[in-house]
């Protein structure tokens, strides 16, 4: 992989990568987007992704850990059979942090394609956990549930009429790359109605009225849990959808919790239940 150093702001990659992490019309128009981070970009690299161009400081990498990401670049399953190589740039530090989204940083960061799974594409056990958000539009709480989906084995995230896209930086950040480990699809609810209902999954609604104690239901057939946002909840159309709507007890003054939090305990319900 041939080595470019870039030293100027203006320079053009510099430039696109800005506008990847500022834009998610400059996201969706030019089909790429971008992960910071070794640990992010390892599990984006091992669910498939195309890395496109890599964007190194030598003064705050470690070089093995460059190495170790480059060698898997090069063998990984996307990439092999490609004409094309993808590209290396050393940039300086001052440039860096100029482009880094976050604060603490590992000194690497990559420019990557664009592949949208679809729900043809989700491949589900018998009794699969499924996590559905509807219109949640803060990135950061997308990505703080996306990461505990991950940590309770979920088997698939569905995100209906999303209000961010998939690549947002905050969302790949707060996520800590679980964005790449589970499988997340960007779906309407109509279309995500319909996939749960054809294969037998009970569709819980997280909803206060109407509904029973969360630790009451049985969880442990194929269950798809459904939020909404905080501030209206969900919409009519899941709430006829539902198998059954279920509530989280509120013993306080307040009458709901931030939504990464109550999808948490959700999802460690299922986990406890099947577990039993």
């Amino acid at each position: 992989m041939r080595t470019e150093i870039i030293t100027s702001a203006q320079n053009p990659k510099i430039r696109q990568l800005l506008l990847l992490q500022e834009k998610s019309r400059e996201r969706r128009e030019k089909g790429l987007f971008v992960v910071e981070g070794r640990r992010e970009l390892r599990h984006c690299l091992e669910a498939g992704y195309r890395v496109r161009s890599v964007f190194v400081c030598p003064e705050i990498a470690d070089p093995s850990e460059v190495r170790d990401l480059l060698r898997m670049i090069k063998q990984s399953p996307s990439h092999s059979g490609r004409s094309e190589e993808s590209s290396l740039f050393e940039i300086p530090e001052p440039l860096y942090r100029k482009v880094a989204y976050r604060e603490s940083t590992e000194g690497i960061l990559a420019e990557v394609a664009y592949k949208a799974l679809t729900l043809k594409d989700l491949s589900l056990p018998d009794n699969p956990l499924i996590m559905v958000l509807e219109a949640v539009e803060k990135p950061g709480n997308l990505g703080a549930v996306l990461r505990s989906a991950d940590a309770a084995g979920a088997d698939a995230v569905l995100l209906c009429d999303p209000l961010t896209d998939l690549y947002n930086p905050n969302l790949i950040r707060a996520s800590i790359g679980a964005v790449f480990t589970v499988p997340t699809v960007a779906v309407s609810s109509e279309e995500a109605i319909g996939f749960l209902k054809a294969r037998g999954i009970q569709i819980l609604t997280a909803q206060l009225q109407d509904s029973a104690l969360y630790y009451d239901v049985d969880m442990t057939r194929g269950t798809a849990l459904v939020m909404g946002t905080e501030s209206t909840g969900l919409t009519p159309l899941w709430r006829e959808a539902a198998s059954a709507h279920i509530r989280i007890p509120m013993l306080g003054r307040l009458d709901s919790l931030n939504v990464s939090v109550s999808a948490s305990i959700l999802l460690f319900e299922a986990v406890r239940q099947r577990q039993s």
